[in-house]
C-alpha cells in the first residue's frame, strides 16, 4: 500500500482539553458533554461524526459518478458514546443517515450499501462498532 497523505492533529488534556491540528486549520477546546458544563468546545465523537459523514458522502458520489448517477446527497453522522456493559468501560456507535436527491428510493439504497463497503471510515469500523445505515430520498 502507497501513502497518499497523512494527517495529523495533538491532543493535550483529554476529554477537557484542546486539540489542534499540524496545519493549525482545527484548534478547538474538547469538553464533556453535559446538561451542567457550561464551557464551549468539541468532543471526540464529534469530531469522529464531521470525518465520518464527509468521508461518506465522497465515498457515496464517487460510486454514484461511477454507476452513471447524478445525485446531490447529504450524509449526517450520528456518533454515540455508549456504556459498555462487557467490560465497564465505554464504546462507540455510528448512525449515518443519508439524504439523496436525483434517484429512486431503491437505487439510493444500493448506492449507500455500495459506498458503505468503499469508504475508508466504514472500512476502518467494520466490525469494531454497529454502525445503522438510514437513507431518505427526496
Amino acid at each position: 500500500m502507497s501513502v497518499l497523505f497523512t494527517s495529523k492533529a495533538t491532543a493535550v488534556g483529554g476529554r477537557e482539553g484542546r486539540v489542534k491540528s499540524d496545519d493549525g486549520l482545527i484548534d478547538l477546546n474538547l469538553v464533556m458533554p453535559s446538561p451542567n458544563n457550561k464551557k464551549e468546545g468539541t468532543n471526540p465523537e464529534q469530531l469522529f461524526a464531521a470525518g465520518y459523514a464527509s468521508c461518506f458522502d465522497g465515498a457515496l458520489n464517487l460510486i454514484a459518478r461511477k454507476q452513471k448517477h447524478e445525485i446531490d446527497s447529504s450524509i449526517t453522522a450520528e456518533v454515540s458514546l455508549l456504556k459498555d456493559a462487557e467490560d465497564n468501560g465505554f464504546k462507540l456507535a455510528v448512525t449515518l443517515n443519508a439524504h439523496i436527491k436525483g434517484v429512486s428510493q431503491e437505487d439510493a439504497e444500493k448506492l449507500v450499501k455500495a459506498a458503505h463497503e468503499f469508504c475508508p471510515y466504514s472500512k476502518a469500523t467494520r466490525g469494531n462498532i454497529a454502525v445503522t445505515l438510514n437513507t431518505t430520498v427526496e
